[in-house]
């Protein structure tokens, strides 16, 4: 099985949701130890460019040779349609996902290759993935229309290219405290724990 890890806090080691994708991927990787699993750090200095109208054109096209974003944007397509399972985390930045998971979608989220739109509406082309989301953020936002545009926006998008197996991790209100912190992260655990113990 080809597993895609996919992080996106600007935080570095300082993130729970990169400590949390991590031990997602590891436990994993000890319930499926013949795991292959690709990284892709979408906050490295290596991010991918956001759209523009330059580079729009291009997007999801062969476009080797044309520039170096172009082989960047291709590379990222070809890295999403070969994995069978993705763990995505995803902070929560101003009520949303970073710009840099965004600019991700961007890419992979491209007509008649990952969806396209027929006579009775849009289908998705990208279904038979595992999506594992590994959601945390500082207050408590999951129900409430402050976190529309967090994990519901997330898992529109991956339900729109035919995705539907999706799990997600949660360790919110990380900000309300150390206490609170040190349980959102331990419920959290105790989750990616659970999971693969009845996989």
């Amino acid at each position: 099985m080809k597993l895609l890890h996919l992080d996106t806090s600007i935080l570095g080691d300082a993130s729970a949701s990169r400590q949390l994708s991590r031990a997602v991927v590891d436990t994993w990787r000890q319930a499926e130890p013949a795991l292959d699993v690709a990284y892709r750090d979408l906050a490295s200095d290596s991010a991918i460019v956001h759209l523009s109208p330059d580079n729009l054109a291009t997007v999801g096209q062969q476009a080797y040779g044309q520039s170096d974003d172009a082989a960047q944007d291709q590379g990222v397509l070809e890295d999403f349609i070969a994995a069978d399972a993705l763990v995505i985390s995803a902070p929560m930045y101003n009520f949303t996902i970073p710009t840099q998971l965004k600019a991700w979608i961007d890419r992979i989220a491209v007509a008649g290759t990952t969806f396209r739109y027929t006579a009775d509406g849009p289908e998705g082309l990208a279904g038979g993935k595992k999506v594992v989301i590994v959601a945390t953020a500082g207050g408590l936002h999951a129900g409430q229309p402050t976190g529309a545009a967090h994990v519901p926006y997330l898992v529109g998008v991956l339900n729109f290219l035919g995705i539907t197996d999706i799990e997600v991790i949660r360790a919110e209100g990380l900000g309300l405290g150390d206490e609170a912190r040190d349980k959102a992260l331990a419920d959290a655990r105790e989750h990616i724990q659970a999971l693969f113990e009845t996989a």
